[in-house]
């Protein structure tokens, strides 16, 4: 009797930690974006996205995939391999302004934009999109194309659009670093405010099970 509660116990404490393991997994947040994400010339963990995760606590997990360069291109790519390796349940989508800034066709960036917002809900994933802004000086014709498609797209497929979380730093000092495109590190946690209220309600909303 004893060596069968003892075997019983075990079990207990074994299929508990599984599903307590599986429940810790399954609050995943995927990221892919570029260098705006990718703590550009900073240590890592003082990006903005580290912040969100330490903001969330162990309630969710939160992975940062973006890497400084990337296109959108390259996250049609890297996407099937980032829901196969992590089974998120949202997926934050922050590009476009390399493409944006190699003059591409917007109906080809809208394109690949749409082709991961698809591949993502086929597996079951909510989606939120971040509008992207561009320079000035690439043309008001261009610019107008580039930005209006981050609304059309969130609006066809019914996903959060967020807002650019640089549109209010430009003009701060001390900002952006000396490239005038990238924000510095105090910029971060300024980053991660501009987004937080949206960011917060979506994945209160949309968890699983939800």
């Amino acid at each position: 009797m004893n060596a069968r509660i003892l075997v019983m116990g075990c079990w207990l404490l074994l299929f508990g930690s599984a599903m307590a393991a599986q429940s810790a997994q399954a609050n995943t947040l995927l990221i892919v974006g570029d260098s705006l994400s990718d703590a550009y010339n900073m240590p890592r963990e003082a990006g903005w996205a580290a912040l969100l995760s330490e903001r969330l606590g162990g309630d969710y997990t939160v992975v940062n995939a973006s890497i400084s360069g990337e296109t959108s291109a390259g996250g049609v790519r890297r996407l099937p391999g980032l829901i196969e390796q992590y089974s998120p349940n949202w997926l934050l989508i922050i590009l476009g302004g390399n493409d944006g800034l190699r003059a591409l066709n917007p109906a080809q960036l809208a394109s690949n934009l749409e082709e991961m917002i698809v591949k993502a809900r086929e597996a079951g994933i909510d989606v939120a999109l971040m509008q992207i802004r561009l320079p000035a000086n690439l043309g008001a014709a261009y610019l107008d194309r580039f930005e209006g498609l981050y609304p059309e797209l969130a609006a066809r497929h019914e996903a959060l659009l967020l807002p650019f979380f640089l549109e209010n730093l430009f003009d701060r000092p001390g900002m952006m670093m000396s490239d005038g495109i990238h924000p510095g590190e105090a910029a971060q946690p300024y980053m991660l405010e501009a987004i937080w209220p949206e960011v917060k309600q979506w994945l209160e909303a949309n968890g699983p099970g939800e």
